[in-house]
């Protein structure tokens, strides 16, 4: 796995925090077992028990989201917190969504920022009220004008520029870079940082993205038609699999490289379907926004400072199948 050179320090910092804090049970279950949980020894929190909410913008099927909501689950019963999700595709769901959250009076919210002036009045409402709140995956160039403490995250153009550093070291002359939602600022950033990096073309194709089928006739279609494409760039870990299945139907032989990790997508870089994917560690981004919150309401730290905290990008390819294969087994990774 090679970290893109912006973010390795950020990255190794992260991975620290991480595992300096993952305790298995949290609350009042841990504070039970002396010498179990908590650190070097002692006993897990024994803080007041907080409510956290989290609302992303993920459609349906989306199993990054699963593996974010594991992490978060992760650092909430370490913490002695409730954890609350809860998604809307559009930008208007979310904003509500956000609003119910500030009328439950929670103590944390996690927002993304995907389609930032949707939701920009909702997370300024919430923080008005007294609610911290934490950016994470999308809009983070926006994070700090809503007021939130601080984003996680990997910086979405840079992803991009390092996807197409490493198409130009694979020879590659024509993209297609795949958007599953359309108007989501990080999807277009991911493609413009590819374009920025990658001395061949690249194109834009918006697709469907809540629905599968019609993306991978979308994929496919343009694949029959564009047989110079000699690499597809998919932006999200189920769309890597609906191309493959595109490739295979339009008798293609792009590369299919994606975004994003989950376990189908380790199969297929062991299988060689997939030449490599970005890993912005889904996981690391929702433990740490959830433990975030907790350290910012028991003893008043801002995590990074106020400034991004980078998850990513890393690139991983089959040579790192073996040591990815039990993580995305159990869906961390």
């Amino acid at each position: 796995m090679r970290t893109h050179r912006k973010a390795a320090a950020l990255l190794a910092g992260c991975a620290l925090a991480l595992a300096a804090g993952c305790s298995s049970e949290g609350g009042k279950a841990s504070e039970e077992k002396n010498g179990e949980g908590g650190g070097a020894g002692g006993k897990a929190v024994n803080t007041d028990r907080l409510k956290i909410a989290m609302v992303t913008h993920s459609g349906e099927g989306d199993t990054f989201w699963d593996i974010v909501q594991s992490g978060a689950k992760q650092a909430a019963s370490k913490d002695n917190v409730e954890f609350l999700y809860a998604a809307g595709k559009e930008g208007r769901e979310q904003a509500q969504l956000i609003d119910s959250y500030v009328a439950k009076k929670v103590d944390g919210i996690v927002v993304t920022l995907a389609k930032p002036e949707a939701v920009k009045a909702a997370v300024q409402k919430a923080v008005a009220a007294g609610i911290p709140v934490v950016t994470i995956n999308s809009g983070g160039e926006h994070s700090e004008a809503v007021g939130a403490l601080s984003h996680i995250g990997q910086e979405e153009s840079v992803a991009g520029e390092a996807v197409g550093e490493e198409l130009n070291t694979r020879g590659k002359k024509k993209a297609l870079c795949v958007i599953h939602e359309q108007g989501n600022v990080s999807l277009e950033a991911r493609c413009a940082g590819v374009k920025k990096t990658f001395r061949g073309t690249v194109e834009n194709l918006n697709v469907e993205g809540t629905n599968m089928p019609a993306s991978t006739s979308s994929i496919e279609a343009k694949l029959q038609t564009g047989k110079d494409i000699d690499t597809v760039v998919t932006l999200g870990a189920p769309f890597a699999a609906a191309t493959v299945k595109a490739k295979a139907g339009a008798g293609s032989d792009a590369e299919v490289n994606t975004f994003d990790l989950n376990a189908e997508v380790v199969k297929q870089l062991k299988a060689k379907e997939i030449g490599f994917a970005v890993d912005q560690q889904p996981y690391l981004q929702g433990y740490l926004a959830v433990d975030g919150l907790w350290l910012h309401k028991t003893n008043g730290n801002v995590l990074g400072g106020g400034k991004p905290v980078l998850t990513g990008p890393a690139l991983v390819t089959g040579k790192d199948v073996p040591a990815l294969e039990k993580h995305t087994a159990r869906g961390t990774r």
